[in-house]
């Protein structure tokens, strides 16, 4: 399982990959401007420096026709490194860019996918990660654990190498599922994170053995100092 911060917040990729196994950070338009107006290029050189070079760093184009999402793929690639998964939207015009920067030999993530169909098209044009939107799927009475499944499913059959790389959650059960369902990565806010770790039965369990411990041993000692 692969598990990326789905955030360009500096502090918190750093807190998060000096705690975590981060396999990646994940950014679009929106997780942007939540930044402010960042000297956009030196911010993502930024966020790979963090995270280093074995990470995956994924920026999304912003252009709407083939050419604009081509001549985007190729600034970022320049500008930040040649090793950035671009990020494009699975609509006729993304999927023609695909075909092209695949030829190119791009790390490509298919983006925007509520459908199994567009699913299918972007495994085909070889994209090598694809991002289902499990929350919005839900909120659009789509079964978003039935897209993940079936796309993995046409992985498998197909022994594509493409990947799942879930996005959009709500929950910590929605990042469960996703990966139940066959997703092999999940991008979440630092919000989901947050969540799964500090659960108050969690904090509970941690106070419970530490009063244990100091009622046997006392306060001042502890397992080094024996």
């Amino acid at each position: 399982m692969e598990f990326l911060l789905d955030t360009i917040h500096l502090a918190d990729i750093k807190k998060y990959s000096a705690i975590l196994p981060i396999s990646g950070v994940t950014s679009n338009p929106s997780i942007v401007k939540k930044e402010g107006k960042v000297d956009f290029f030196k911010h993502m050189r930024q966020v790979r420096s963090i995270i280093g070079p074995k990470a995956t760093l994924h920026i999304q184009v912003v252009g709407q026709s083939t050419a604009e999402m081509i001549e985007d793929a190729h600034t970022i690639l320049r500008e930040v490194d040649d090793q950035v998964y671009i990020k494009v939207p699975t609509n006729g015009a993304g999927l023609a860019a695909i075909k092209q920067l695949k030829s190119e030999g791009v790390h490509i993530t298919a983006t925007a996918i509520y459908t199994k169909f567009q699913g299918y098209l972007a495994i085909a044009a070889g994209a090598d990660y694809l991002a289902p939107y499990y929350n919005r799927m839900v909120n659009m009475n789509i079964n978003a654990d039935e897209v993940i499944s079936e796309l993995a499913l046409a992985i498998q059959r197909d022994h594509a190498a493409t990947k799942i790389l879930a996005a959009s959650f709500h929950t910590v059960q929605q990042v469960n599922s996703a990966f139940e369902m066959g997703a092999q990565a999940a991008t979440m806010g630092t919000d989901i994170l947050e969540t799964a770790l500090t659960a108050p039965a969690i904090g509970q369990a941690v106070t419970d053995f530490t009063n244990d411990w100091e009622s046997v041993y006392g306060k001042e000692t502890t397992i080094s100092s024996l």
